[in-house]
């Protein structure tokens, strides 16, 4: 089966001859009304949130236009042939072609809304999604968005409705395509088109490449999903920090587990719904924000509580709160939870010194010399021992969480655990 133009029927020949012709001609014209669709549509992102990677355009080569006005329509046997577009230069809407290349999915419908609001530049014709039709049969396969725009009386595109001559009307109004896609859909179609389109041996292809190339889809859709929860992960947690927006955010028990859940998804091994105490241990302490919150969940503090307290089993989220609420305000904590419970009081306690001595050894390997060169500068080194540290009152609280200590302690008895023995999947030196 040879090409569109190959398989033409002979009346119509001539008629598309005469259609390619003229576009050879004034295709350099074109090539000016498609750069300056493309600066006019890169103009549009300019001091938005969005930024698209890059914009580019092309235009239709004299090949593919002939191609494409060599399609006949599928009539019934016996009738006379038709061309699908009896005035090509009119009628075939992608002889410029601009795509809009963005990172990830939920920038595609961005990027699109936005040009659709410039009515003032631009009159939107169509739009749709290319890959709605995989997703709806449960194939994969190419995806992206298609915009079909008028331009509004633009000087370039008069010079090549001029160039055309003809029954051209000159009216500056021209209809173009713009693709927005991502960049992994983009590699991935550009790859598919020069295999599957410019092939020049089209007996070379195989069902086996056709597989292929649905598996790398599926596979880069998966890639696109994990970004796309990436972003909106990092989105939320960078909320949970501005102090004038999301982290002034009041906590309660559903807020407490929502922020947990995004910070630490990994250690949520609660068996129900029930953060209460959660809330009591942060109110003890007068903490009631999110940013709060947030600060004390900061990676390098649980990292040095589960060291310092040598987990046997990974703890669950209220005695891993516990612990990292003893680290920052020591004393202040087991005076401020303890309620009484001379068995709670006597748990932190020992958990406590563990994390002392832990604290203090960190700070001996940081203090020890670093051994010099010769044997002499190493004996040197060994009878200077490590710098002493000390101890006191056990650990500081955190600069960023300052302890509110003020009028708690025991008075606080409503936050005793009833599990403030160990329980099965905790430290079994506490």
């Amino acid at each position: 089966m040879g090409t569109p133009w190959e398989t033409l029927d002979e009346s119509l020949r001539d008629q598309v001859r005469a259609s390619v012709e003229r576009y050879a001609a004034a295709r350099p014209m074109l090539e000016h009304v498609a750069e300056a669709m493309r600066i006019r549509i890169e103009s549009l992102f300019d001091e938005t949130e969005t930024n698209p990677l890059f914009v580019v355009t092309r235009v239709k080569t004299v090949e593919s236009f002939r191609d494409k006005a060599s399609r006949m329509l599928v009539g019934e046997e016996g009738e006379t042939a038709a061309l699908e577009f009896p005035n090509p230069l009119r009628e075939v809407h992608d002889l410029v072609g601009v795509r809009v290349i963005v990172k990830l999915p939920h920038e595609i419908r961005e990027a699109a809304n936005l040009i659709k609001r410039r009515r003032s530049d631009f009159d939107c014709r169509s739009d749709r999604e290319k890959d709605i039709g995989s997703v709806e049969s449960g194939t994969y396969g190419y995806s992206s968005r298609h915009l079909i725009l008028k331009t509004r009386g633009e000087e370039v595109v008069r010079d090549f409705q001029a160039q055309l001559g003809g029954d051209v009307k000159i009216t500056g109004n021209f209809v173009f395509e713009v693709q927005i896609r991502t960049i992994l859909s983009h590699a991935w179609s550009e790859i598919e088109h020069d295999i599957r389109f410019k092939n020049a041996e089209p007996r070379a292809w195989s069902p086996h490449i056709d597989r292929q190339f649905t598996a790398t889809a599926a596979m880069l859709e998966a890639v696109e999903d994990q970004f796309s929860e990436l972003h909106d992960r990092f989105q939320t947690v960078t909320g949970f920090w501005d102090a004038e927006g999301e982290g002034r955010e009041l906590l309660g028990a559903e807020r407490i587990q929502f922020i947990w859940q995004t910070l630490l998804p990994h250690v949520d091994r609660k068996s129900d719904d029930d953060w209460g105490w959660a809330a009591e241990l942060l109110a003890a302490h007068g903490l009631s924000r999110t940013r709060e919150f947030a600060a004390l969940l900061q990676p390098n503090v649980i990292t040095s509580v589960r060291a310092a307290l040598d987990h046997r089993y990974s703890p669950g989220p209220d005695r891993l709160l516990d612990d990292v609420l003893l680290w920052h305000f020591g004393t202040t904590h087991i005076d401020a939870t303890s309620g009484g419970d001379a068995h709670r009081a006597d748990s932190l306690r020992r958990r406590l010194v563990q994390m002392d001595a832990y604290r203090i050894k960190q700070a001996e390997e940081k203090t020890v010399p670093a051994p010099a060169a010769g044997p002499m500068a190493s004996a040197a080194g060994r009878a200077a021992g490590p710098a002493a540290v000390p101890m006191g009152d056990g650990p500081k609280a955190d600069p960023k969480v300052e302890p509110k200590a003020e009028g708690k302690g025991s008075a606080r008895s409503g936050v005793v655990k009833a599990d403030a023995q160990p329980a099965k999947g905790t430290n079994a030196r506490s």
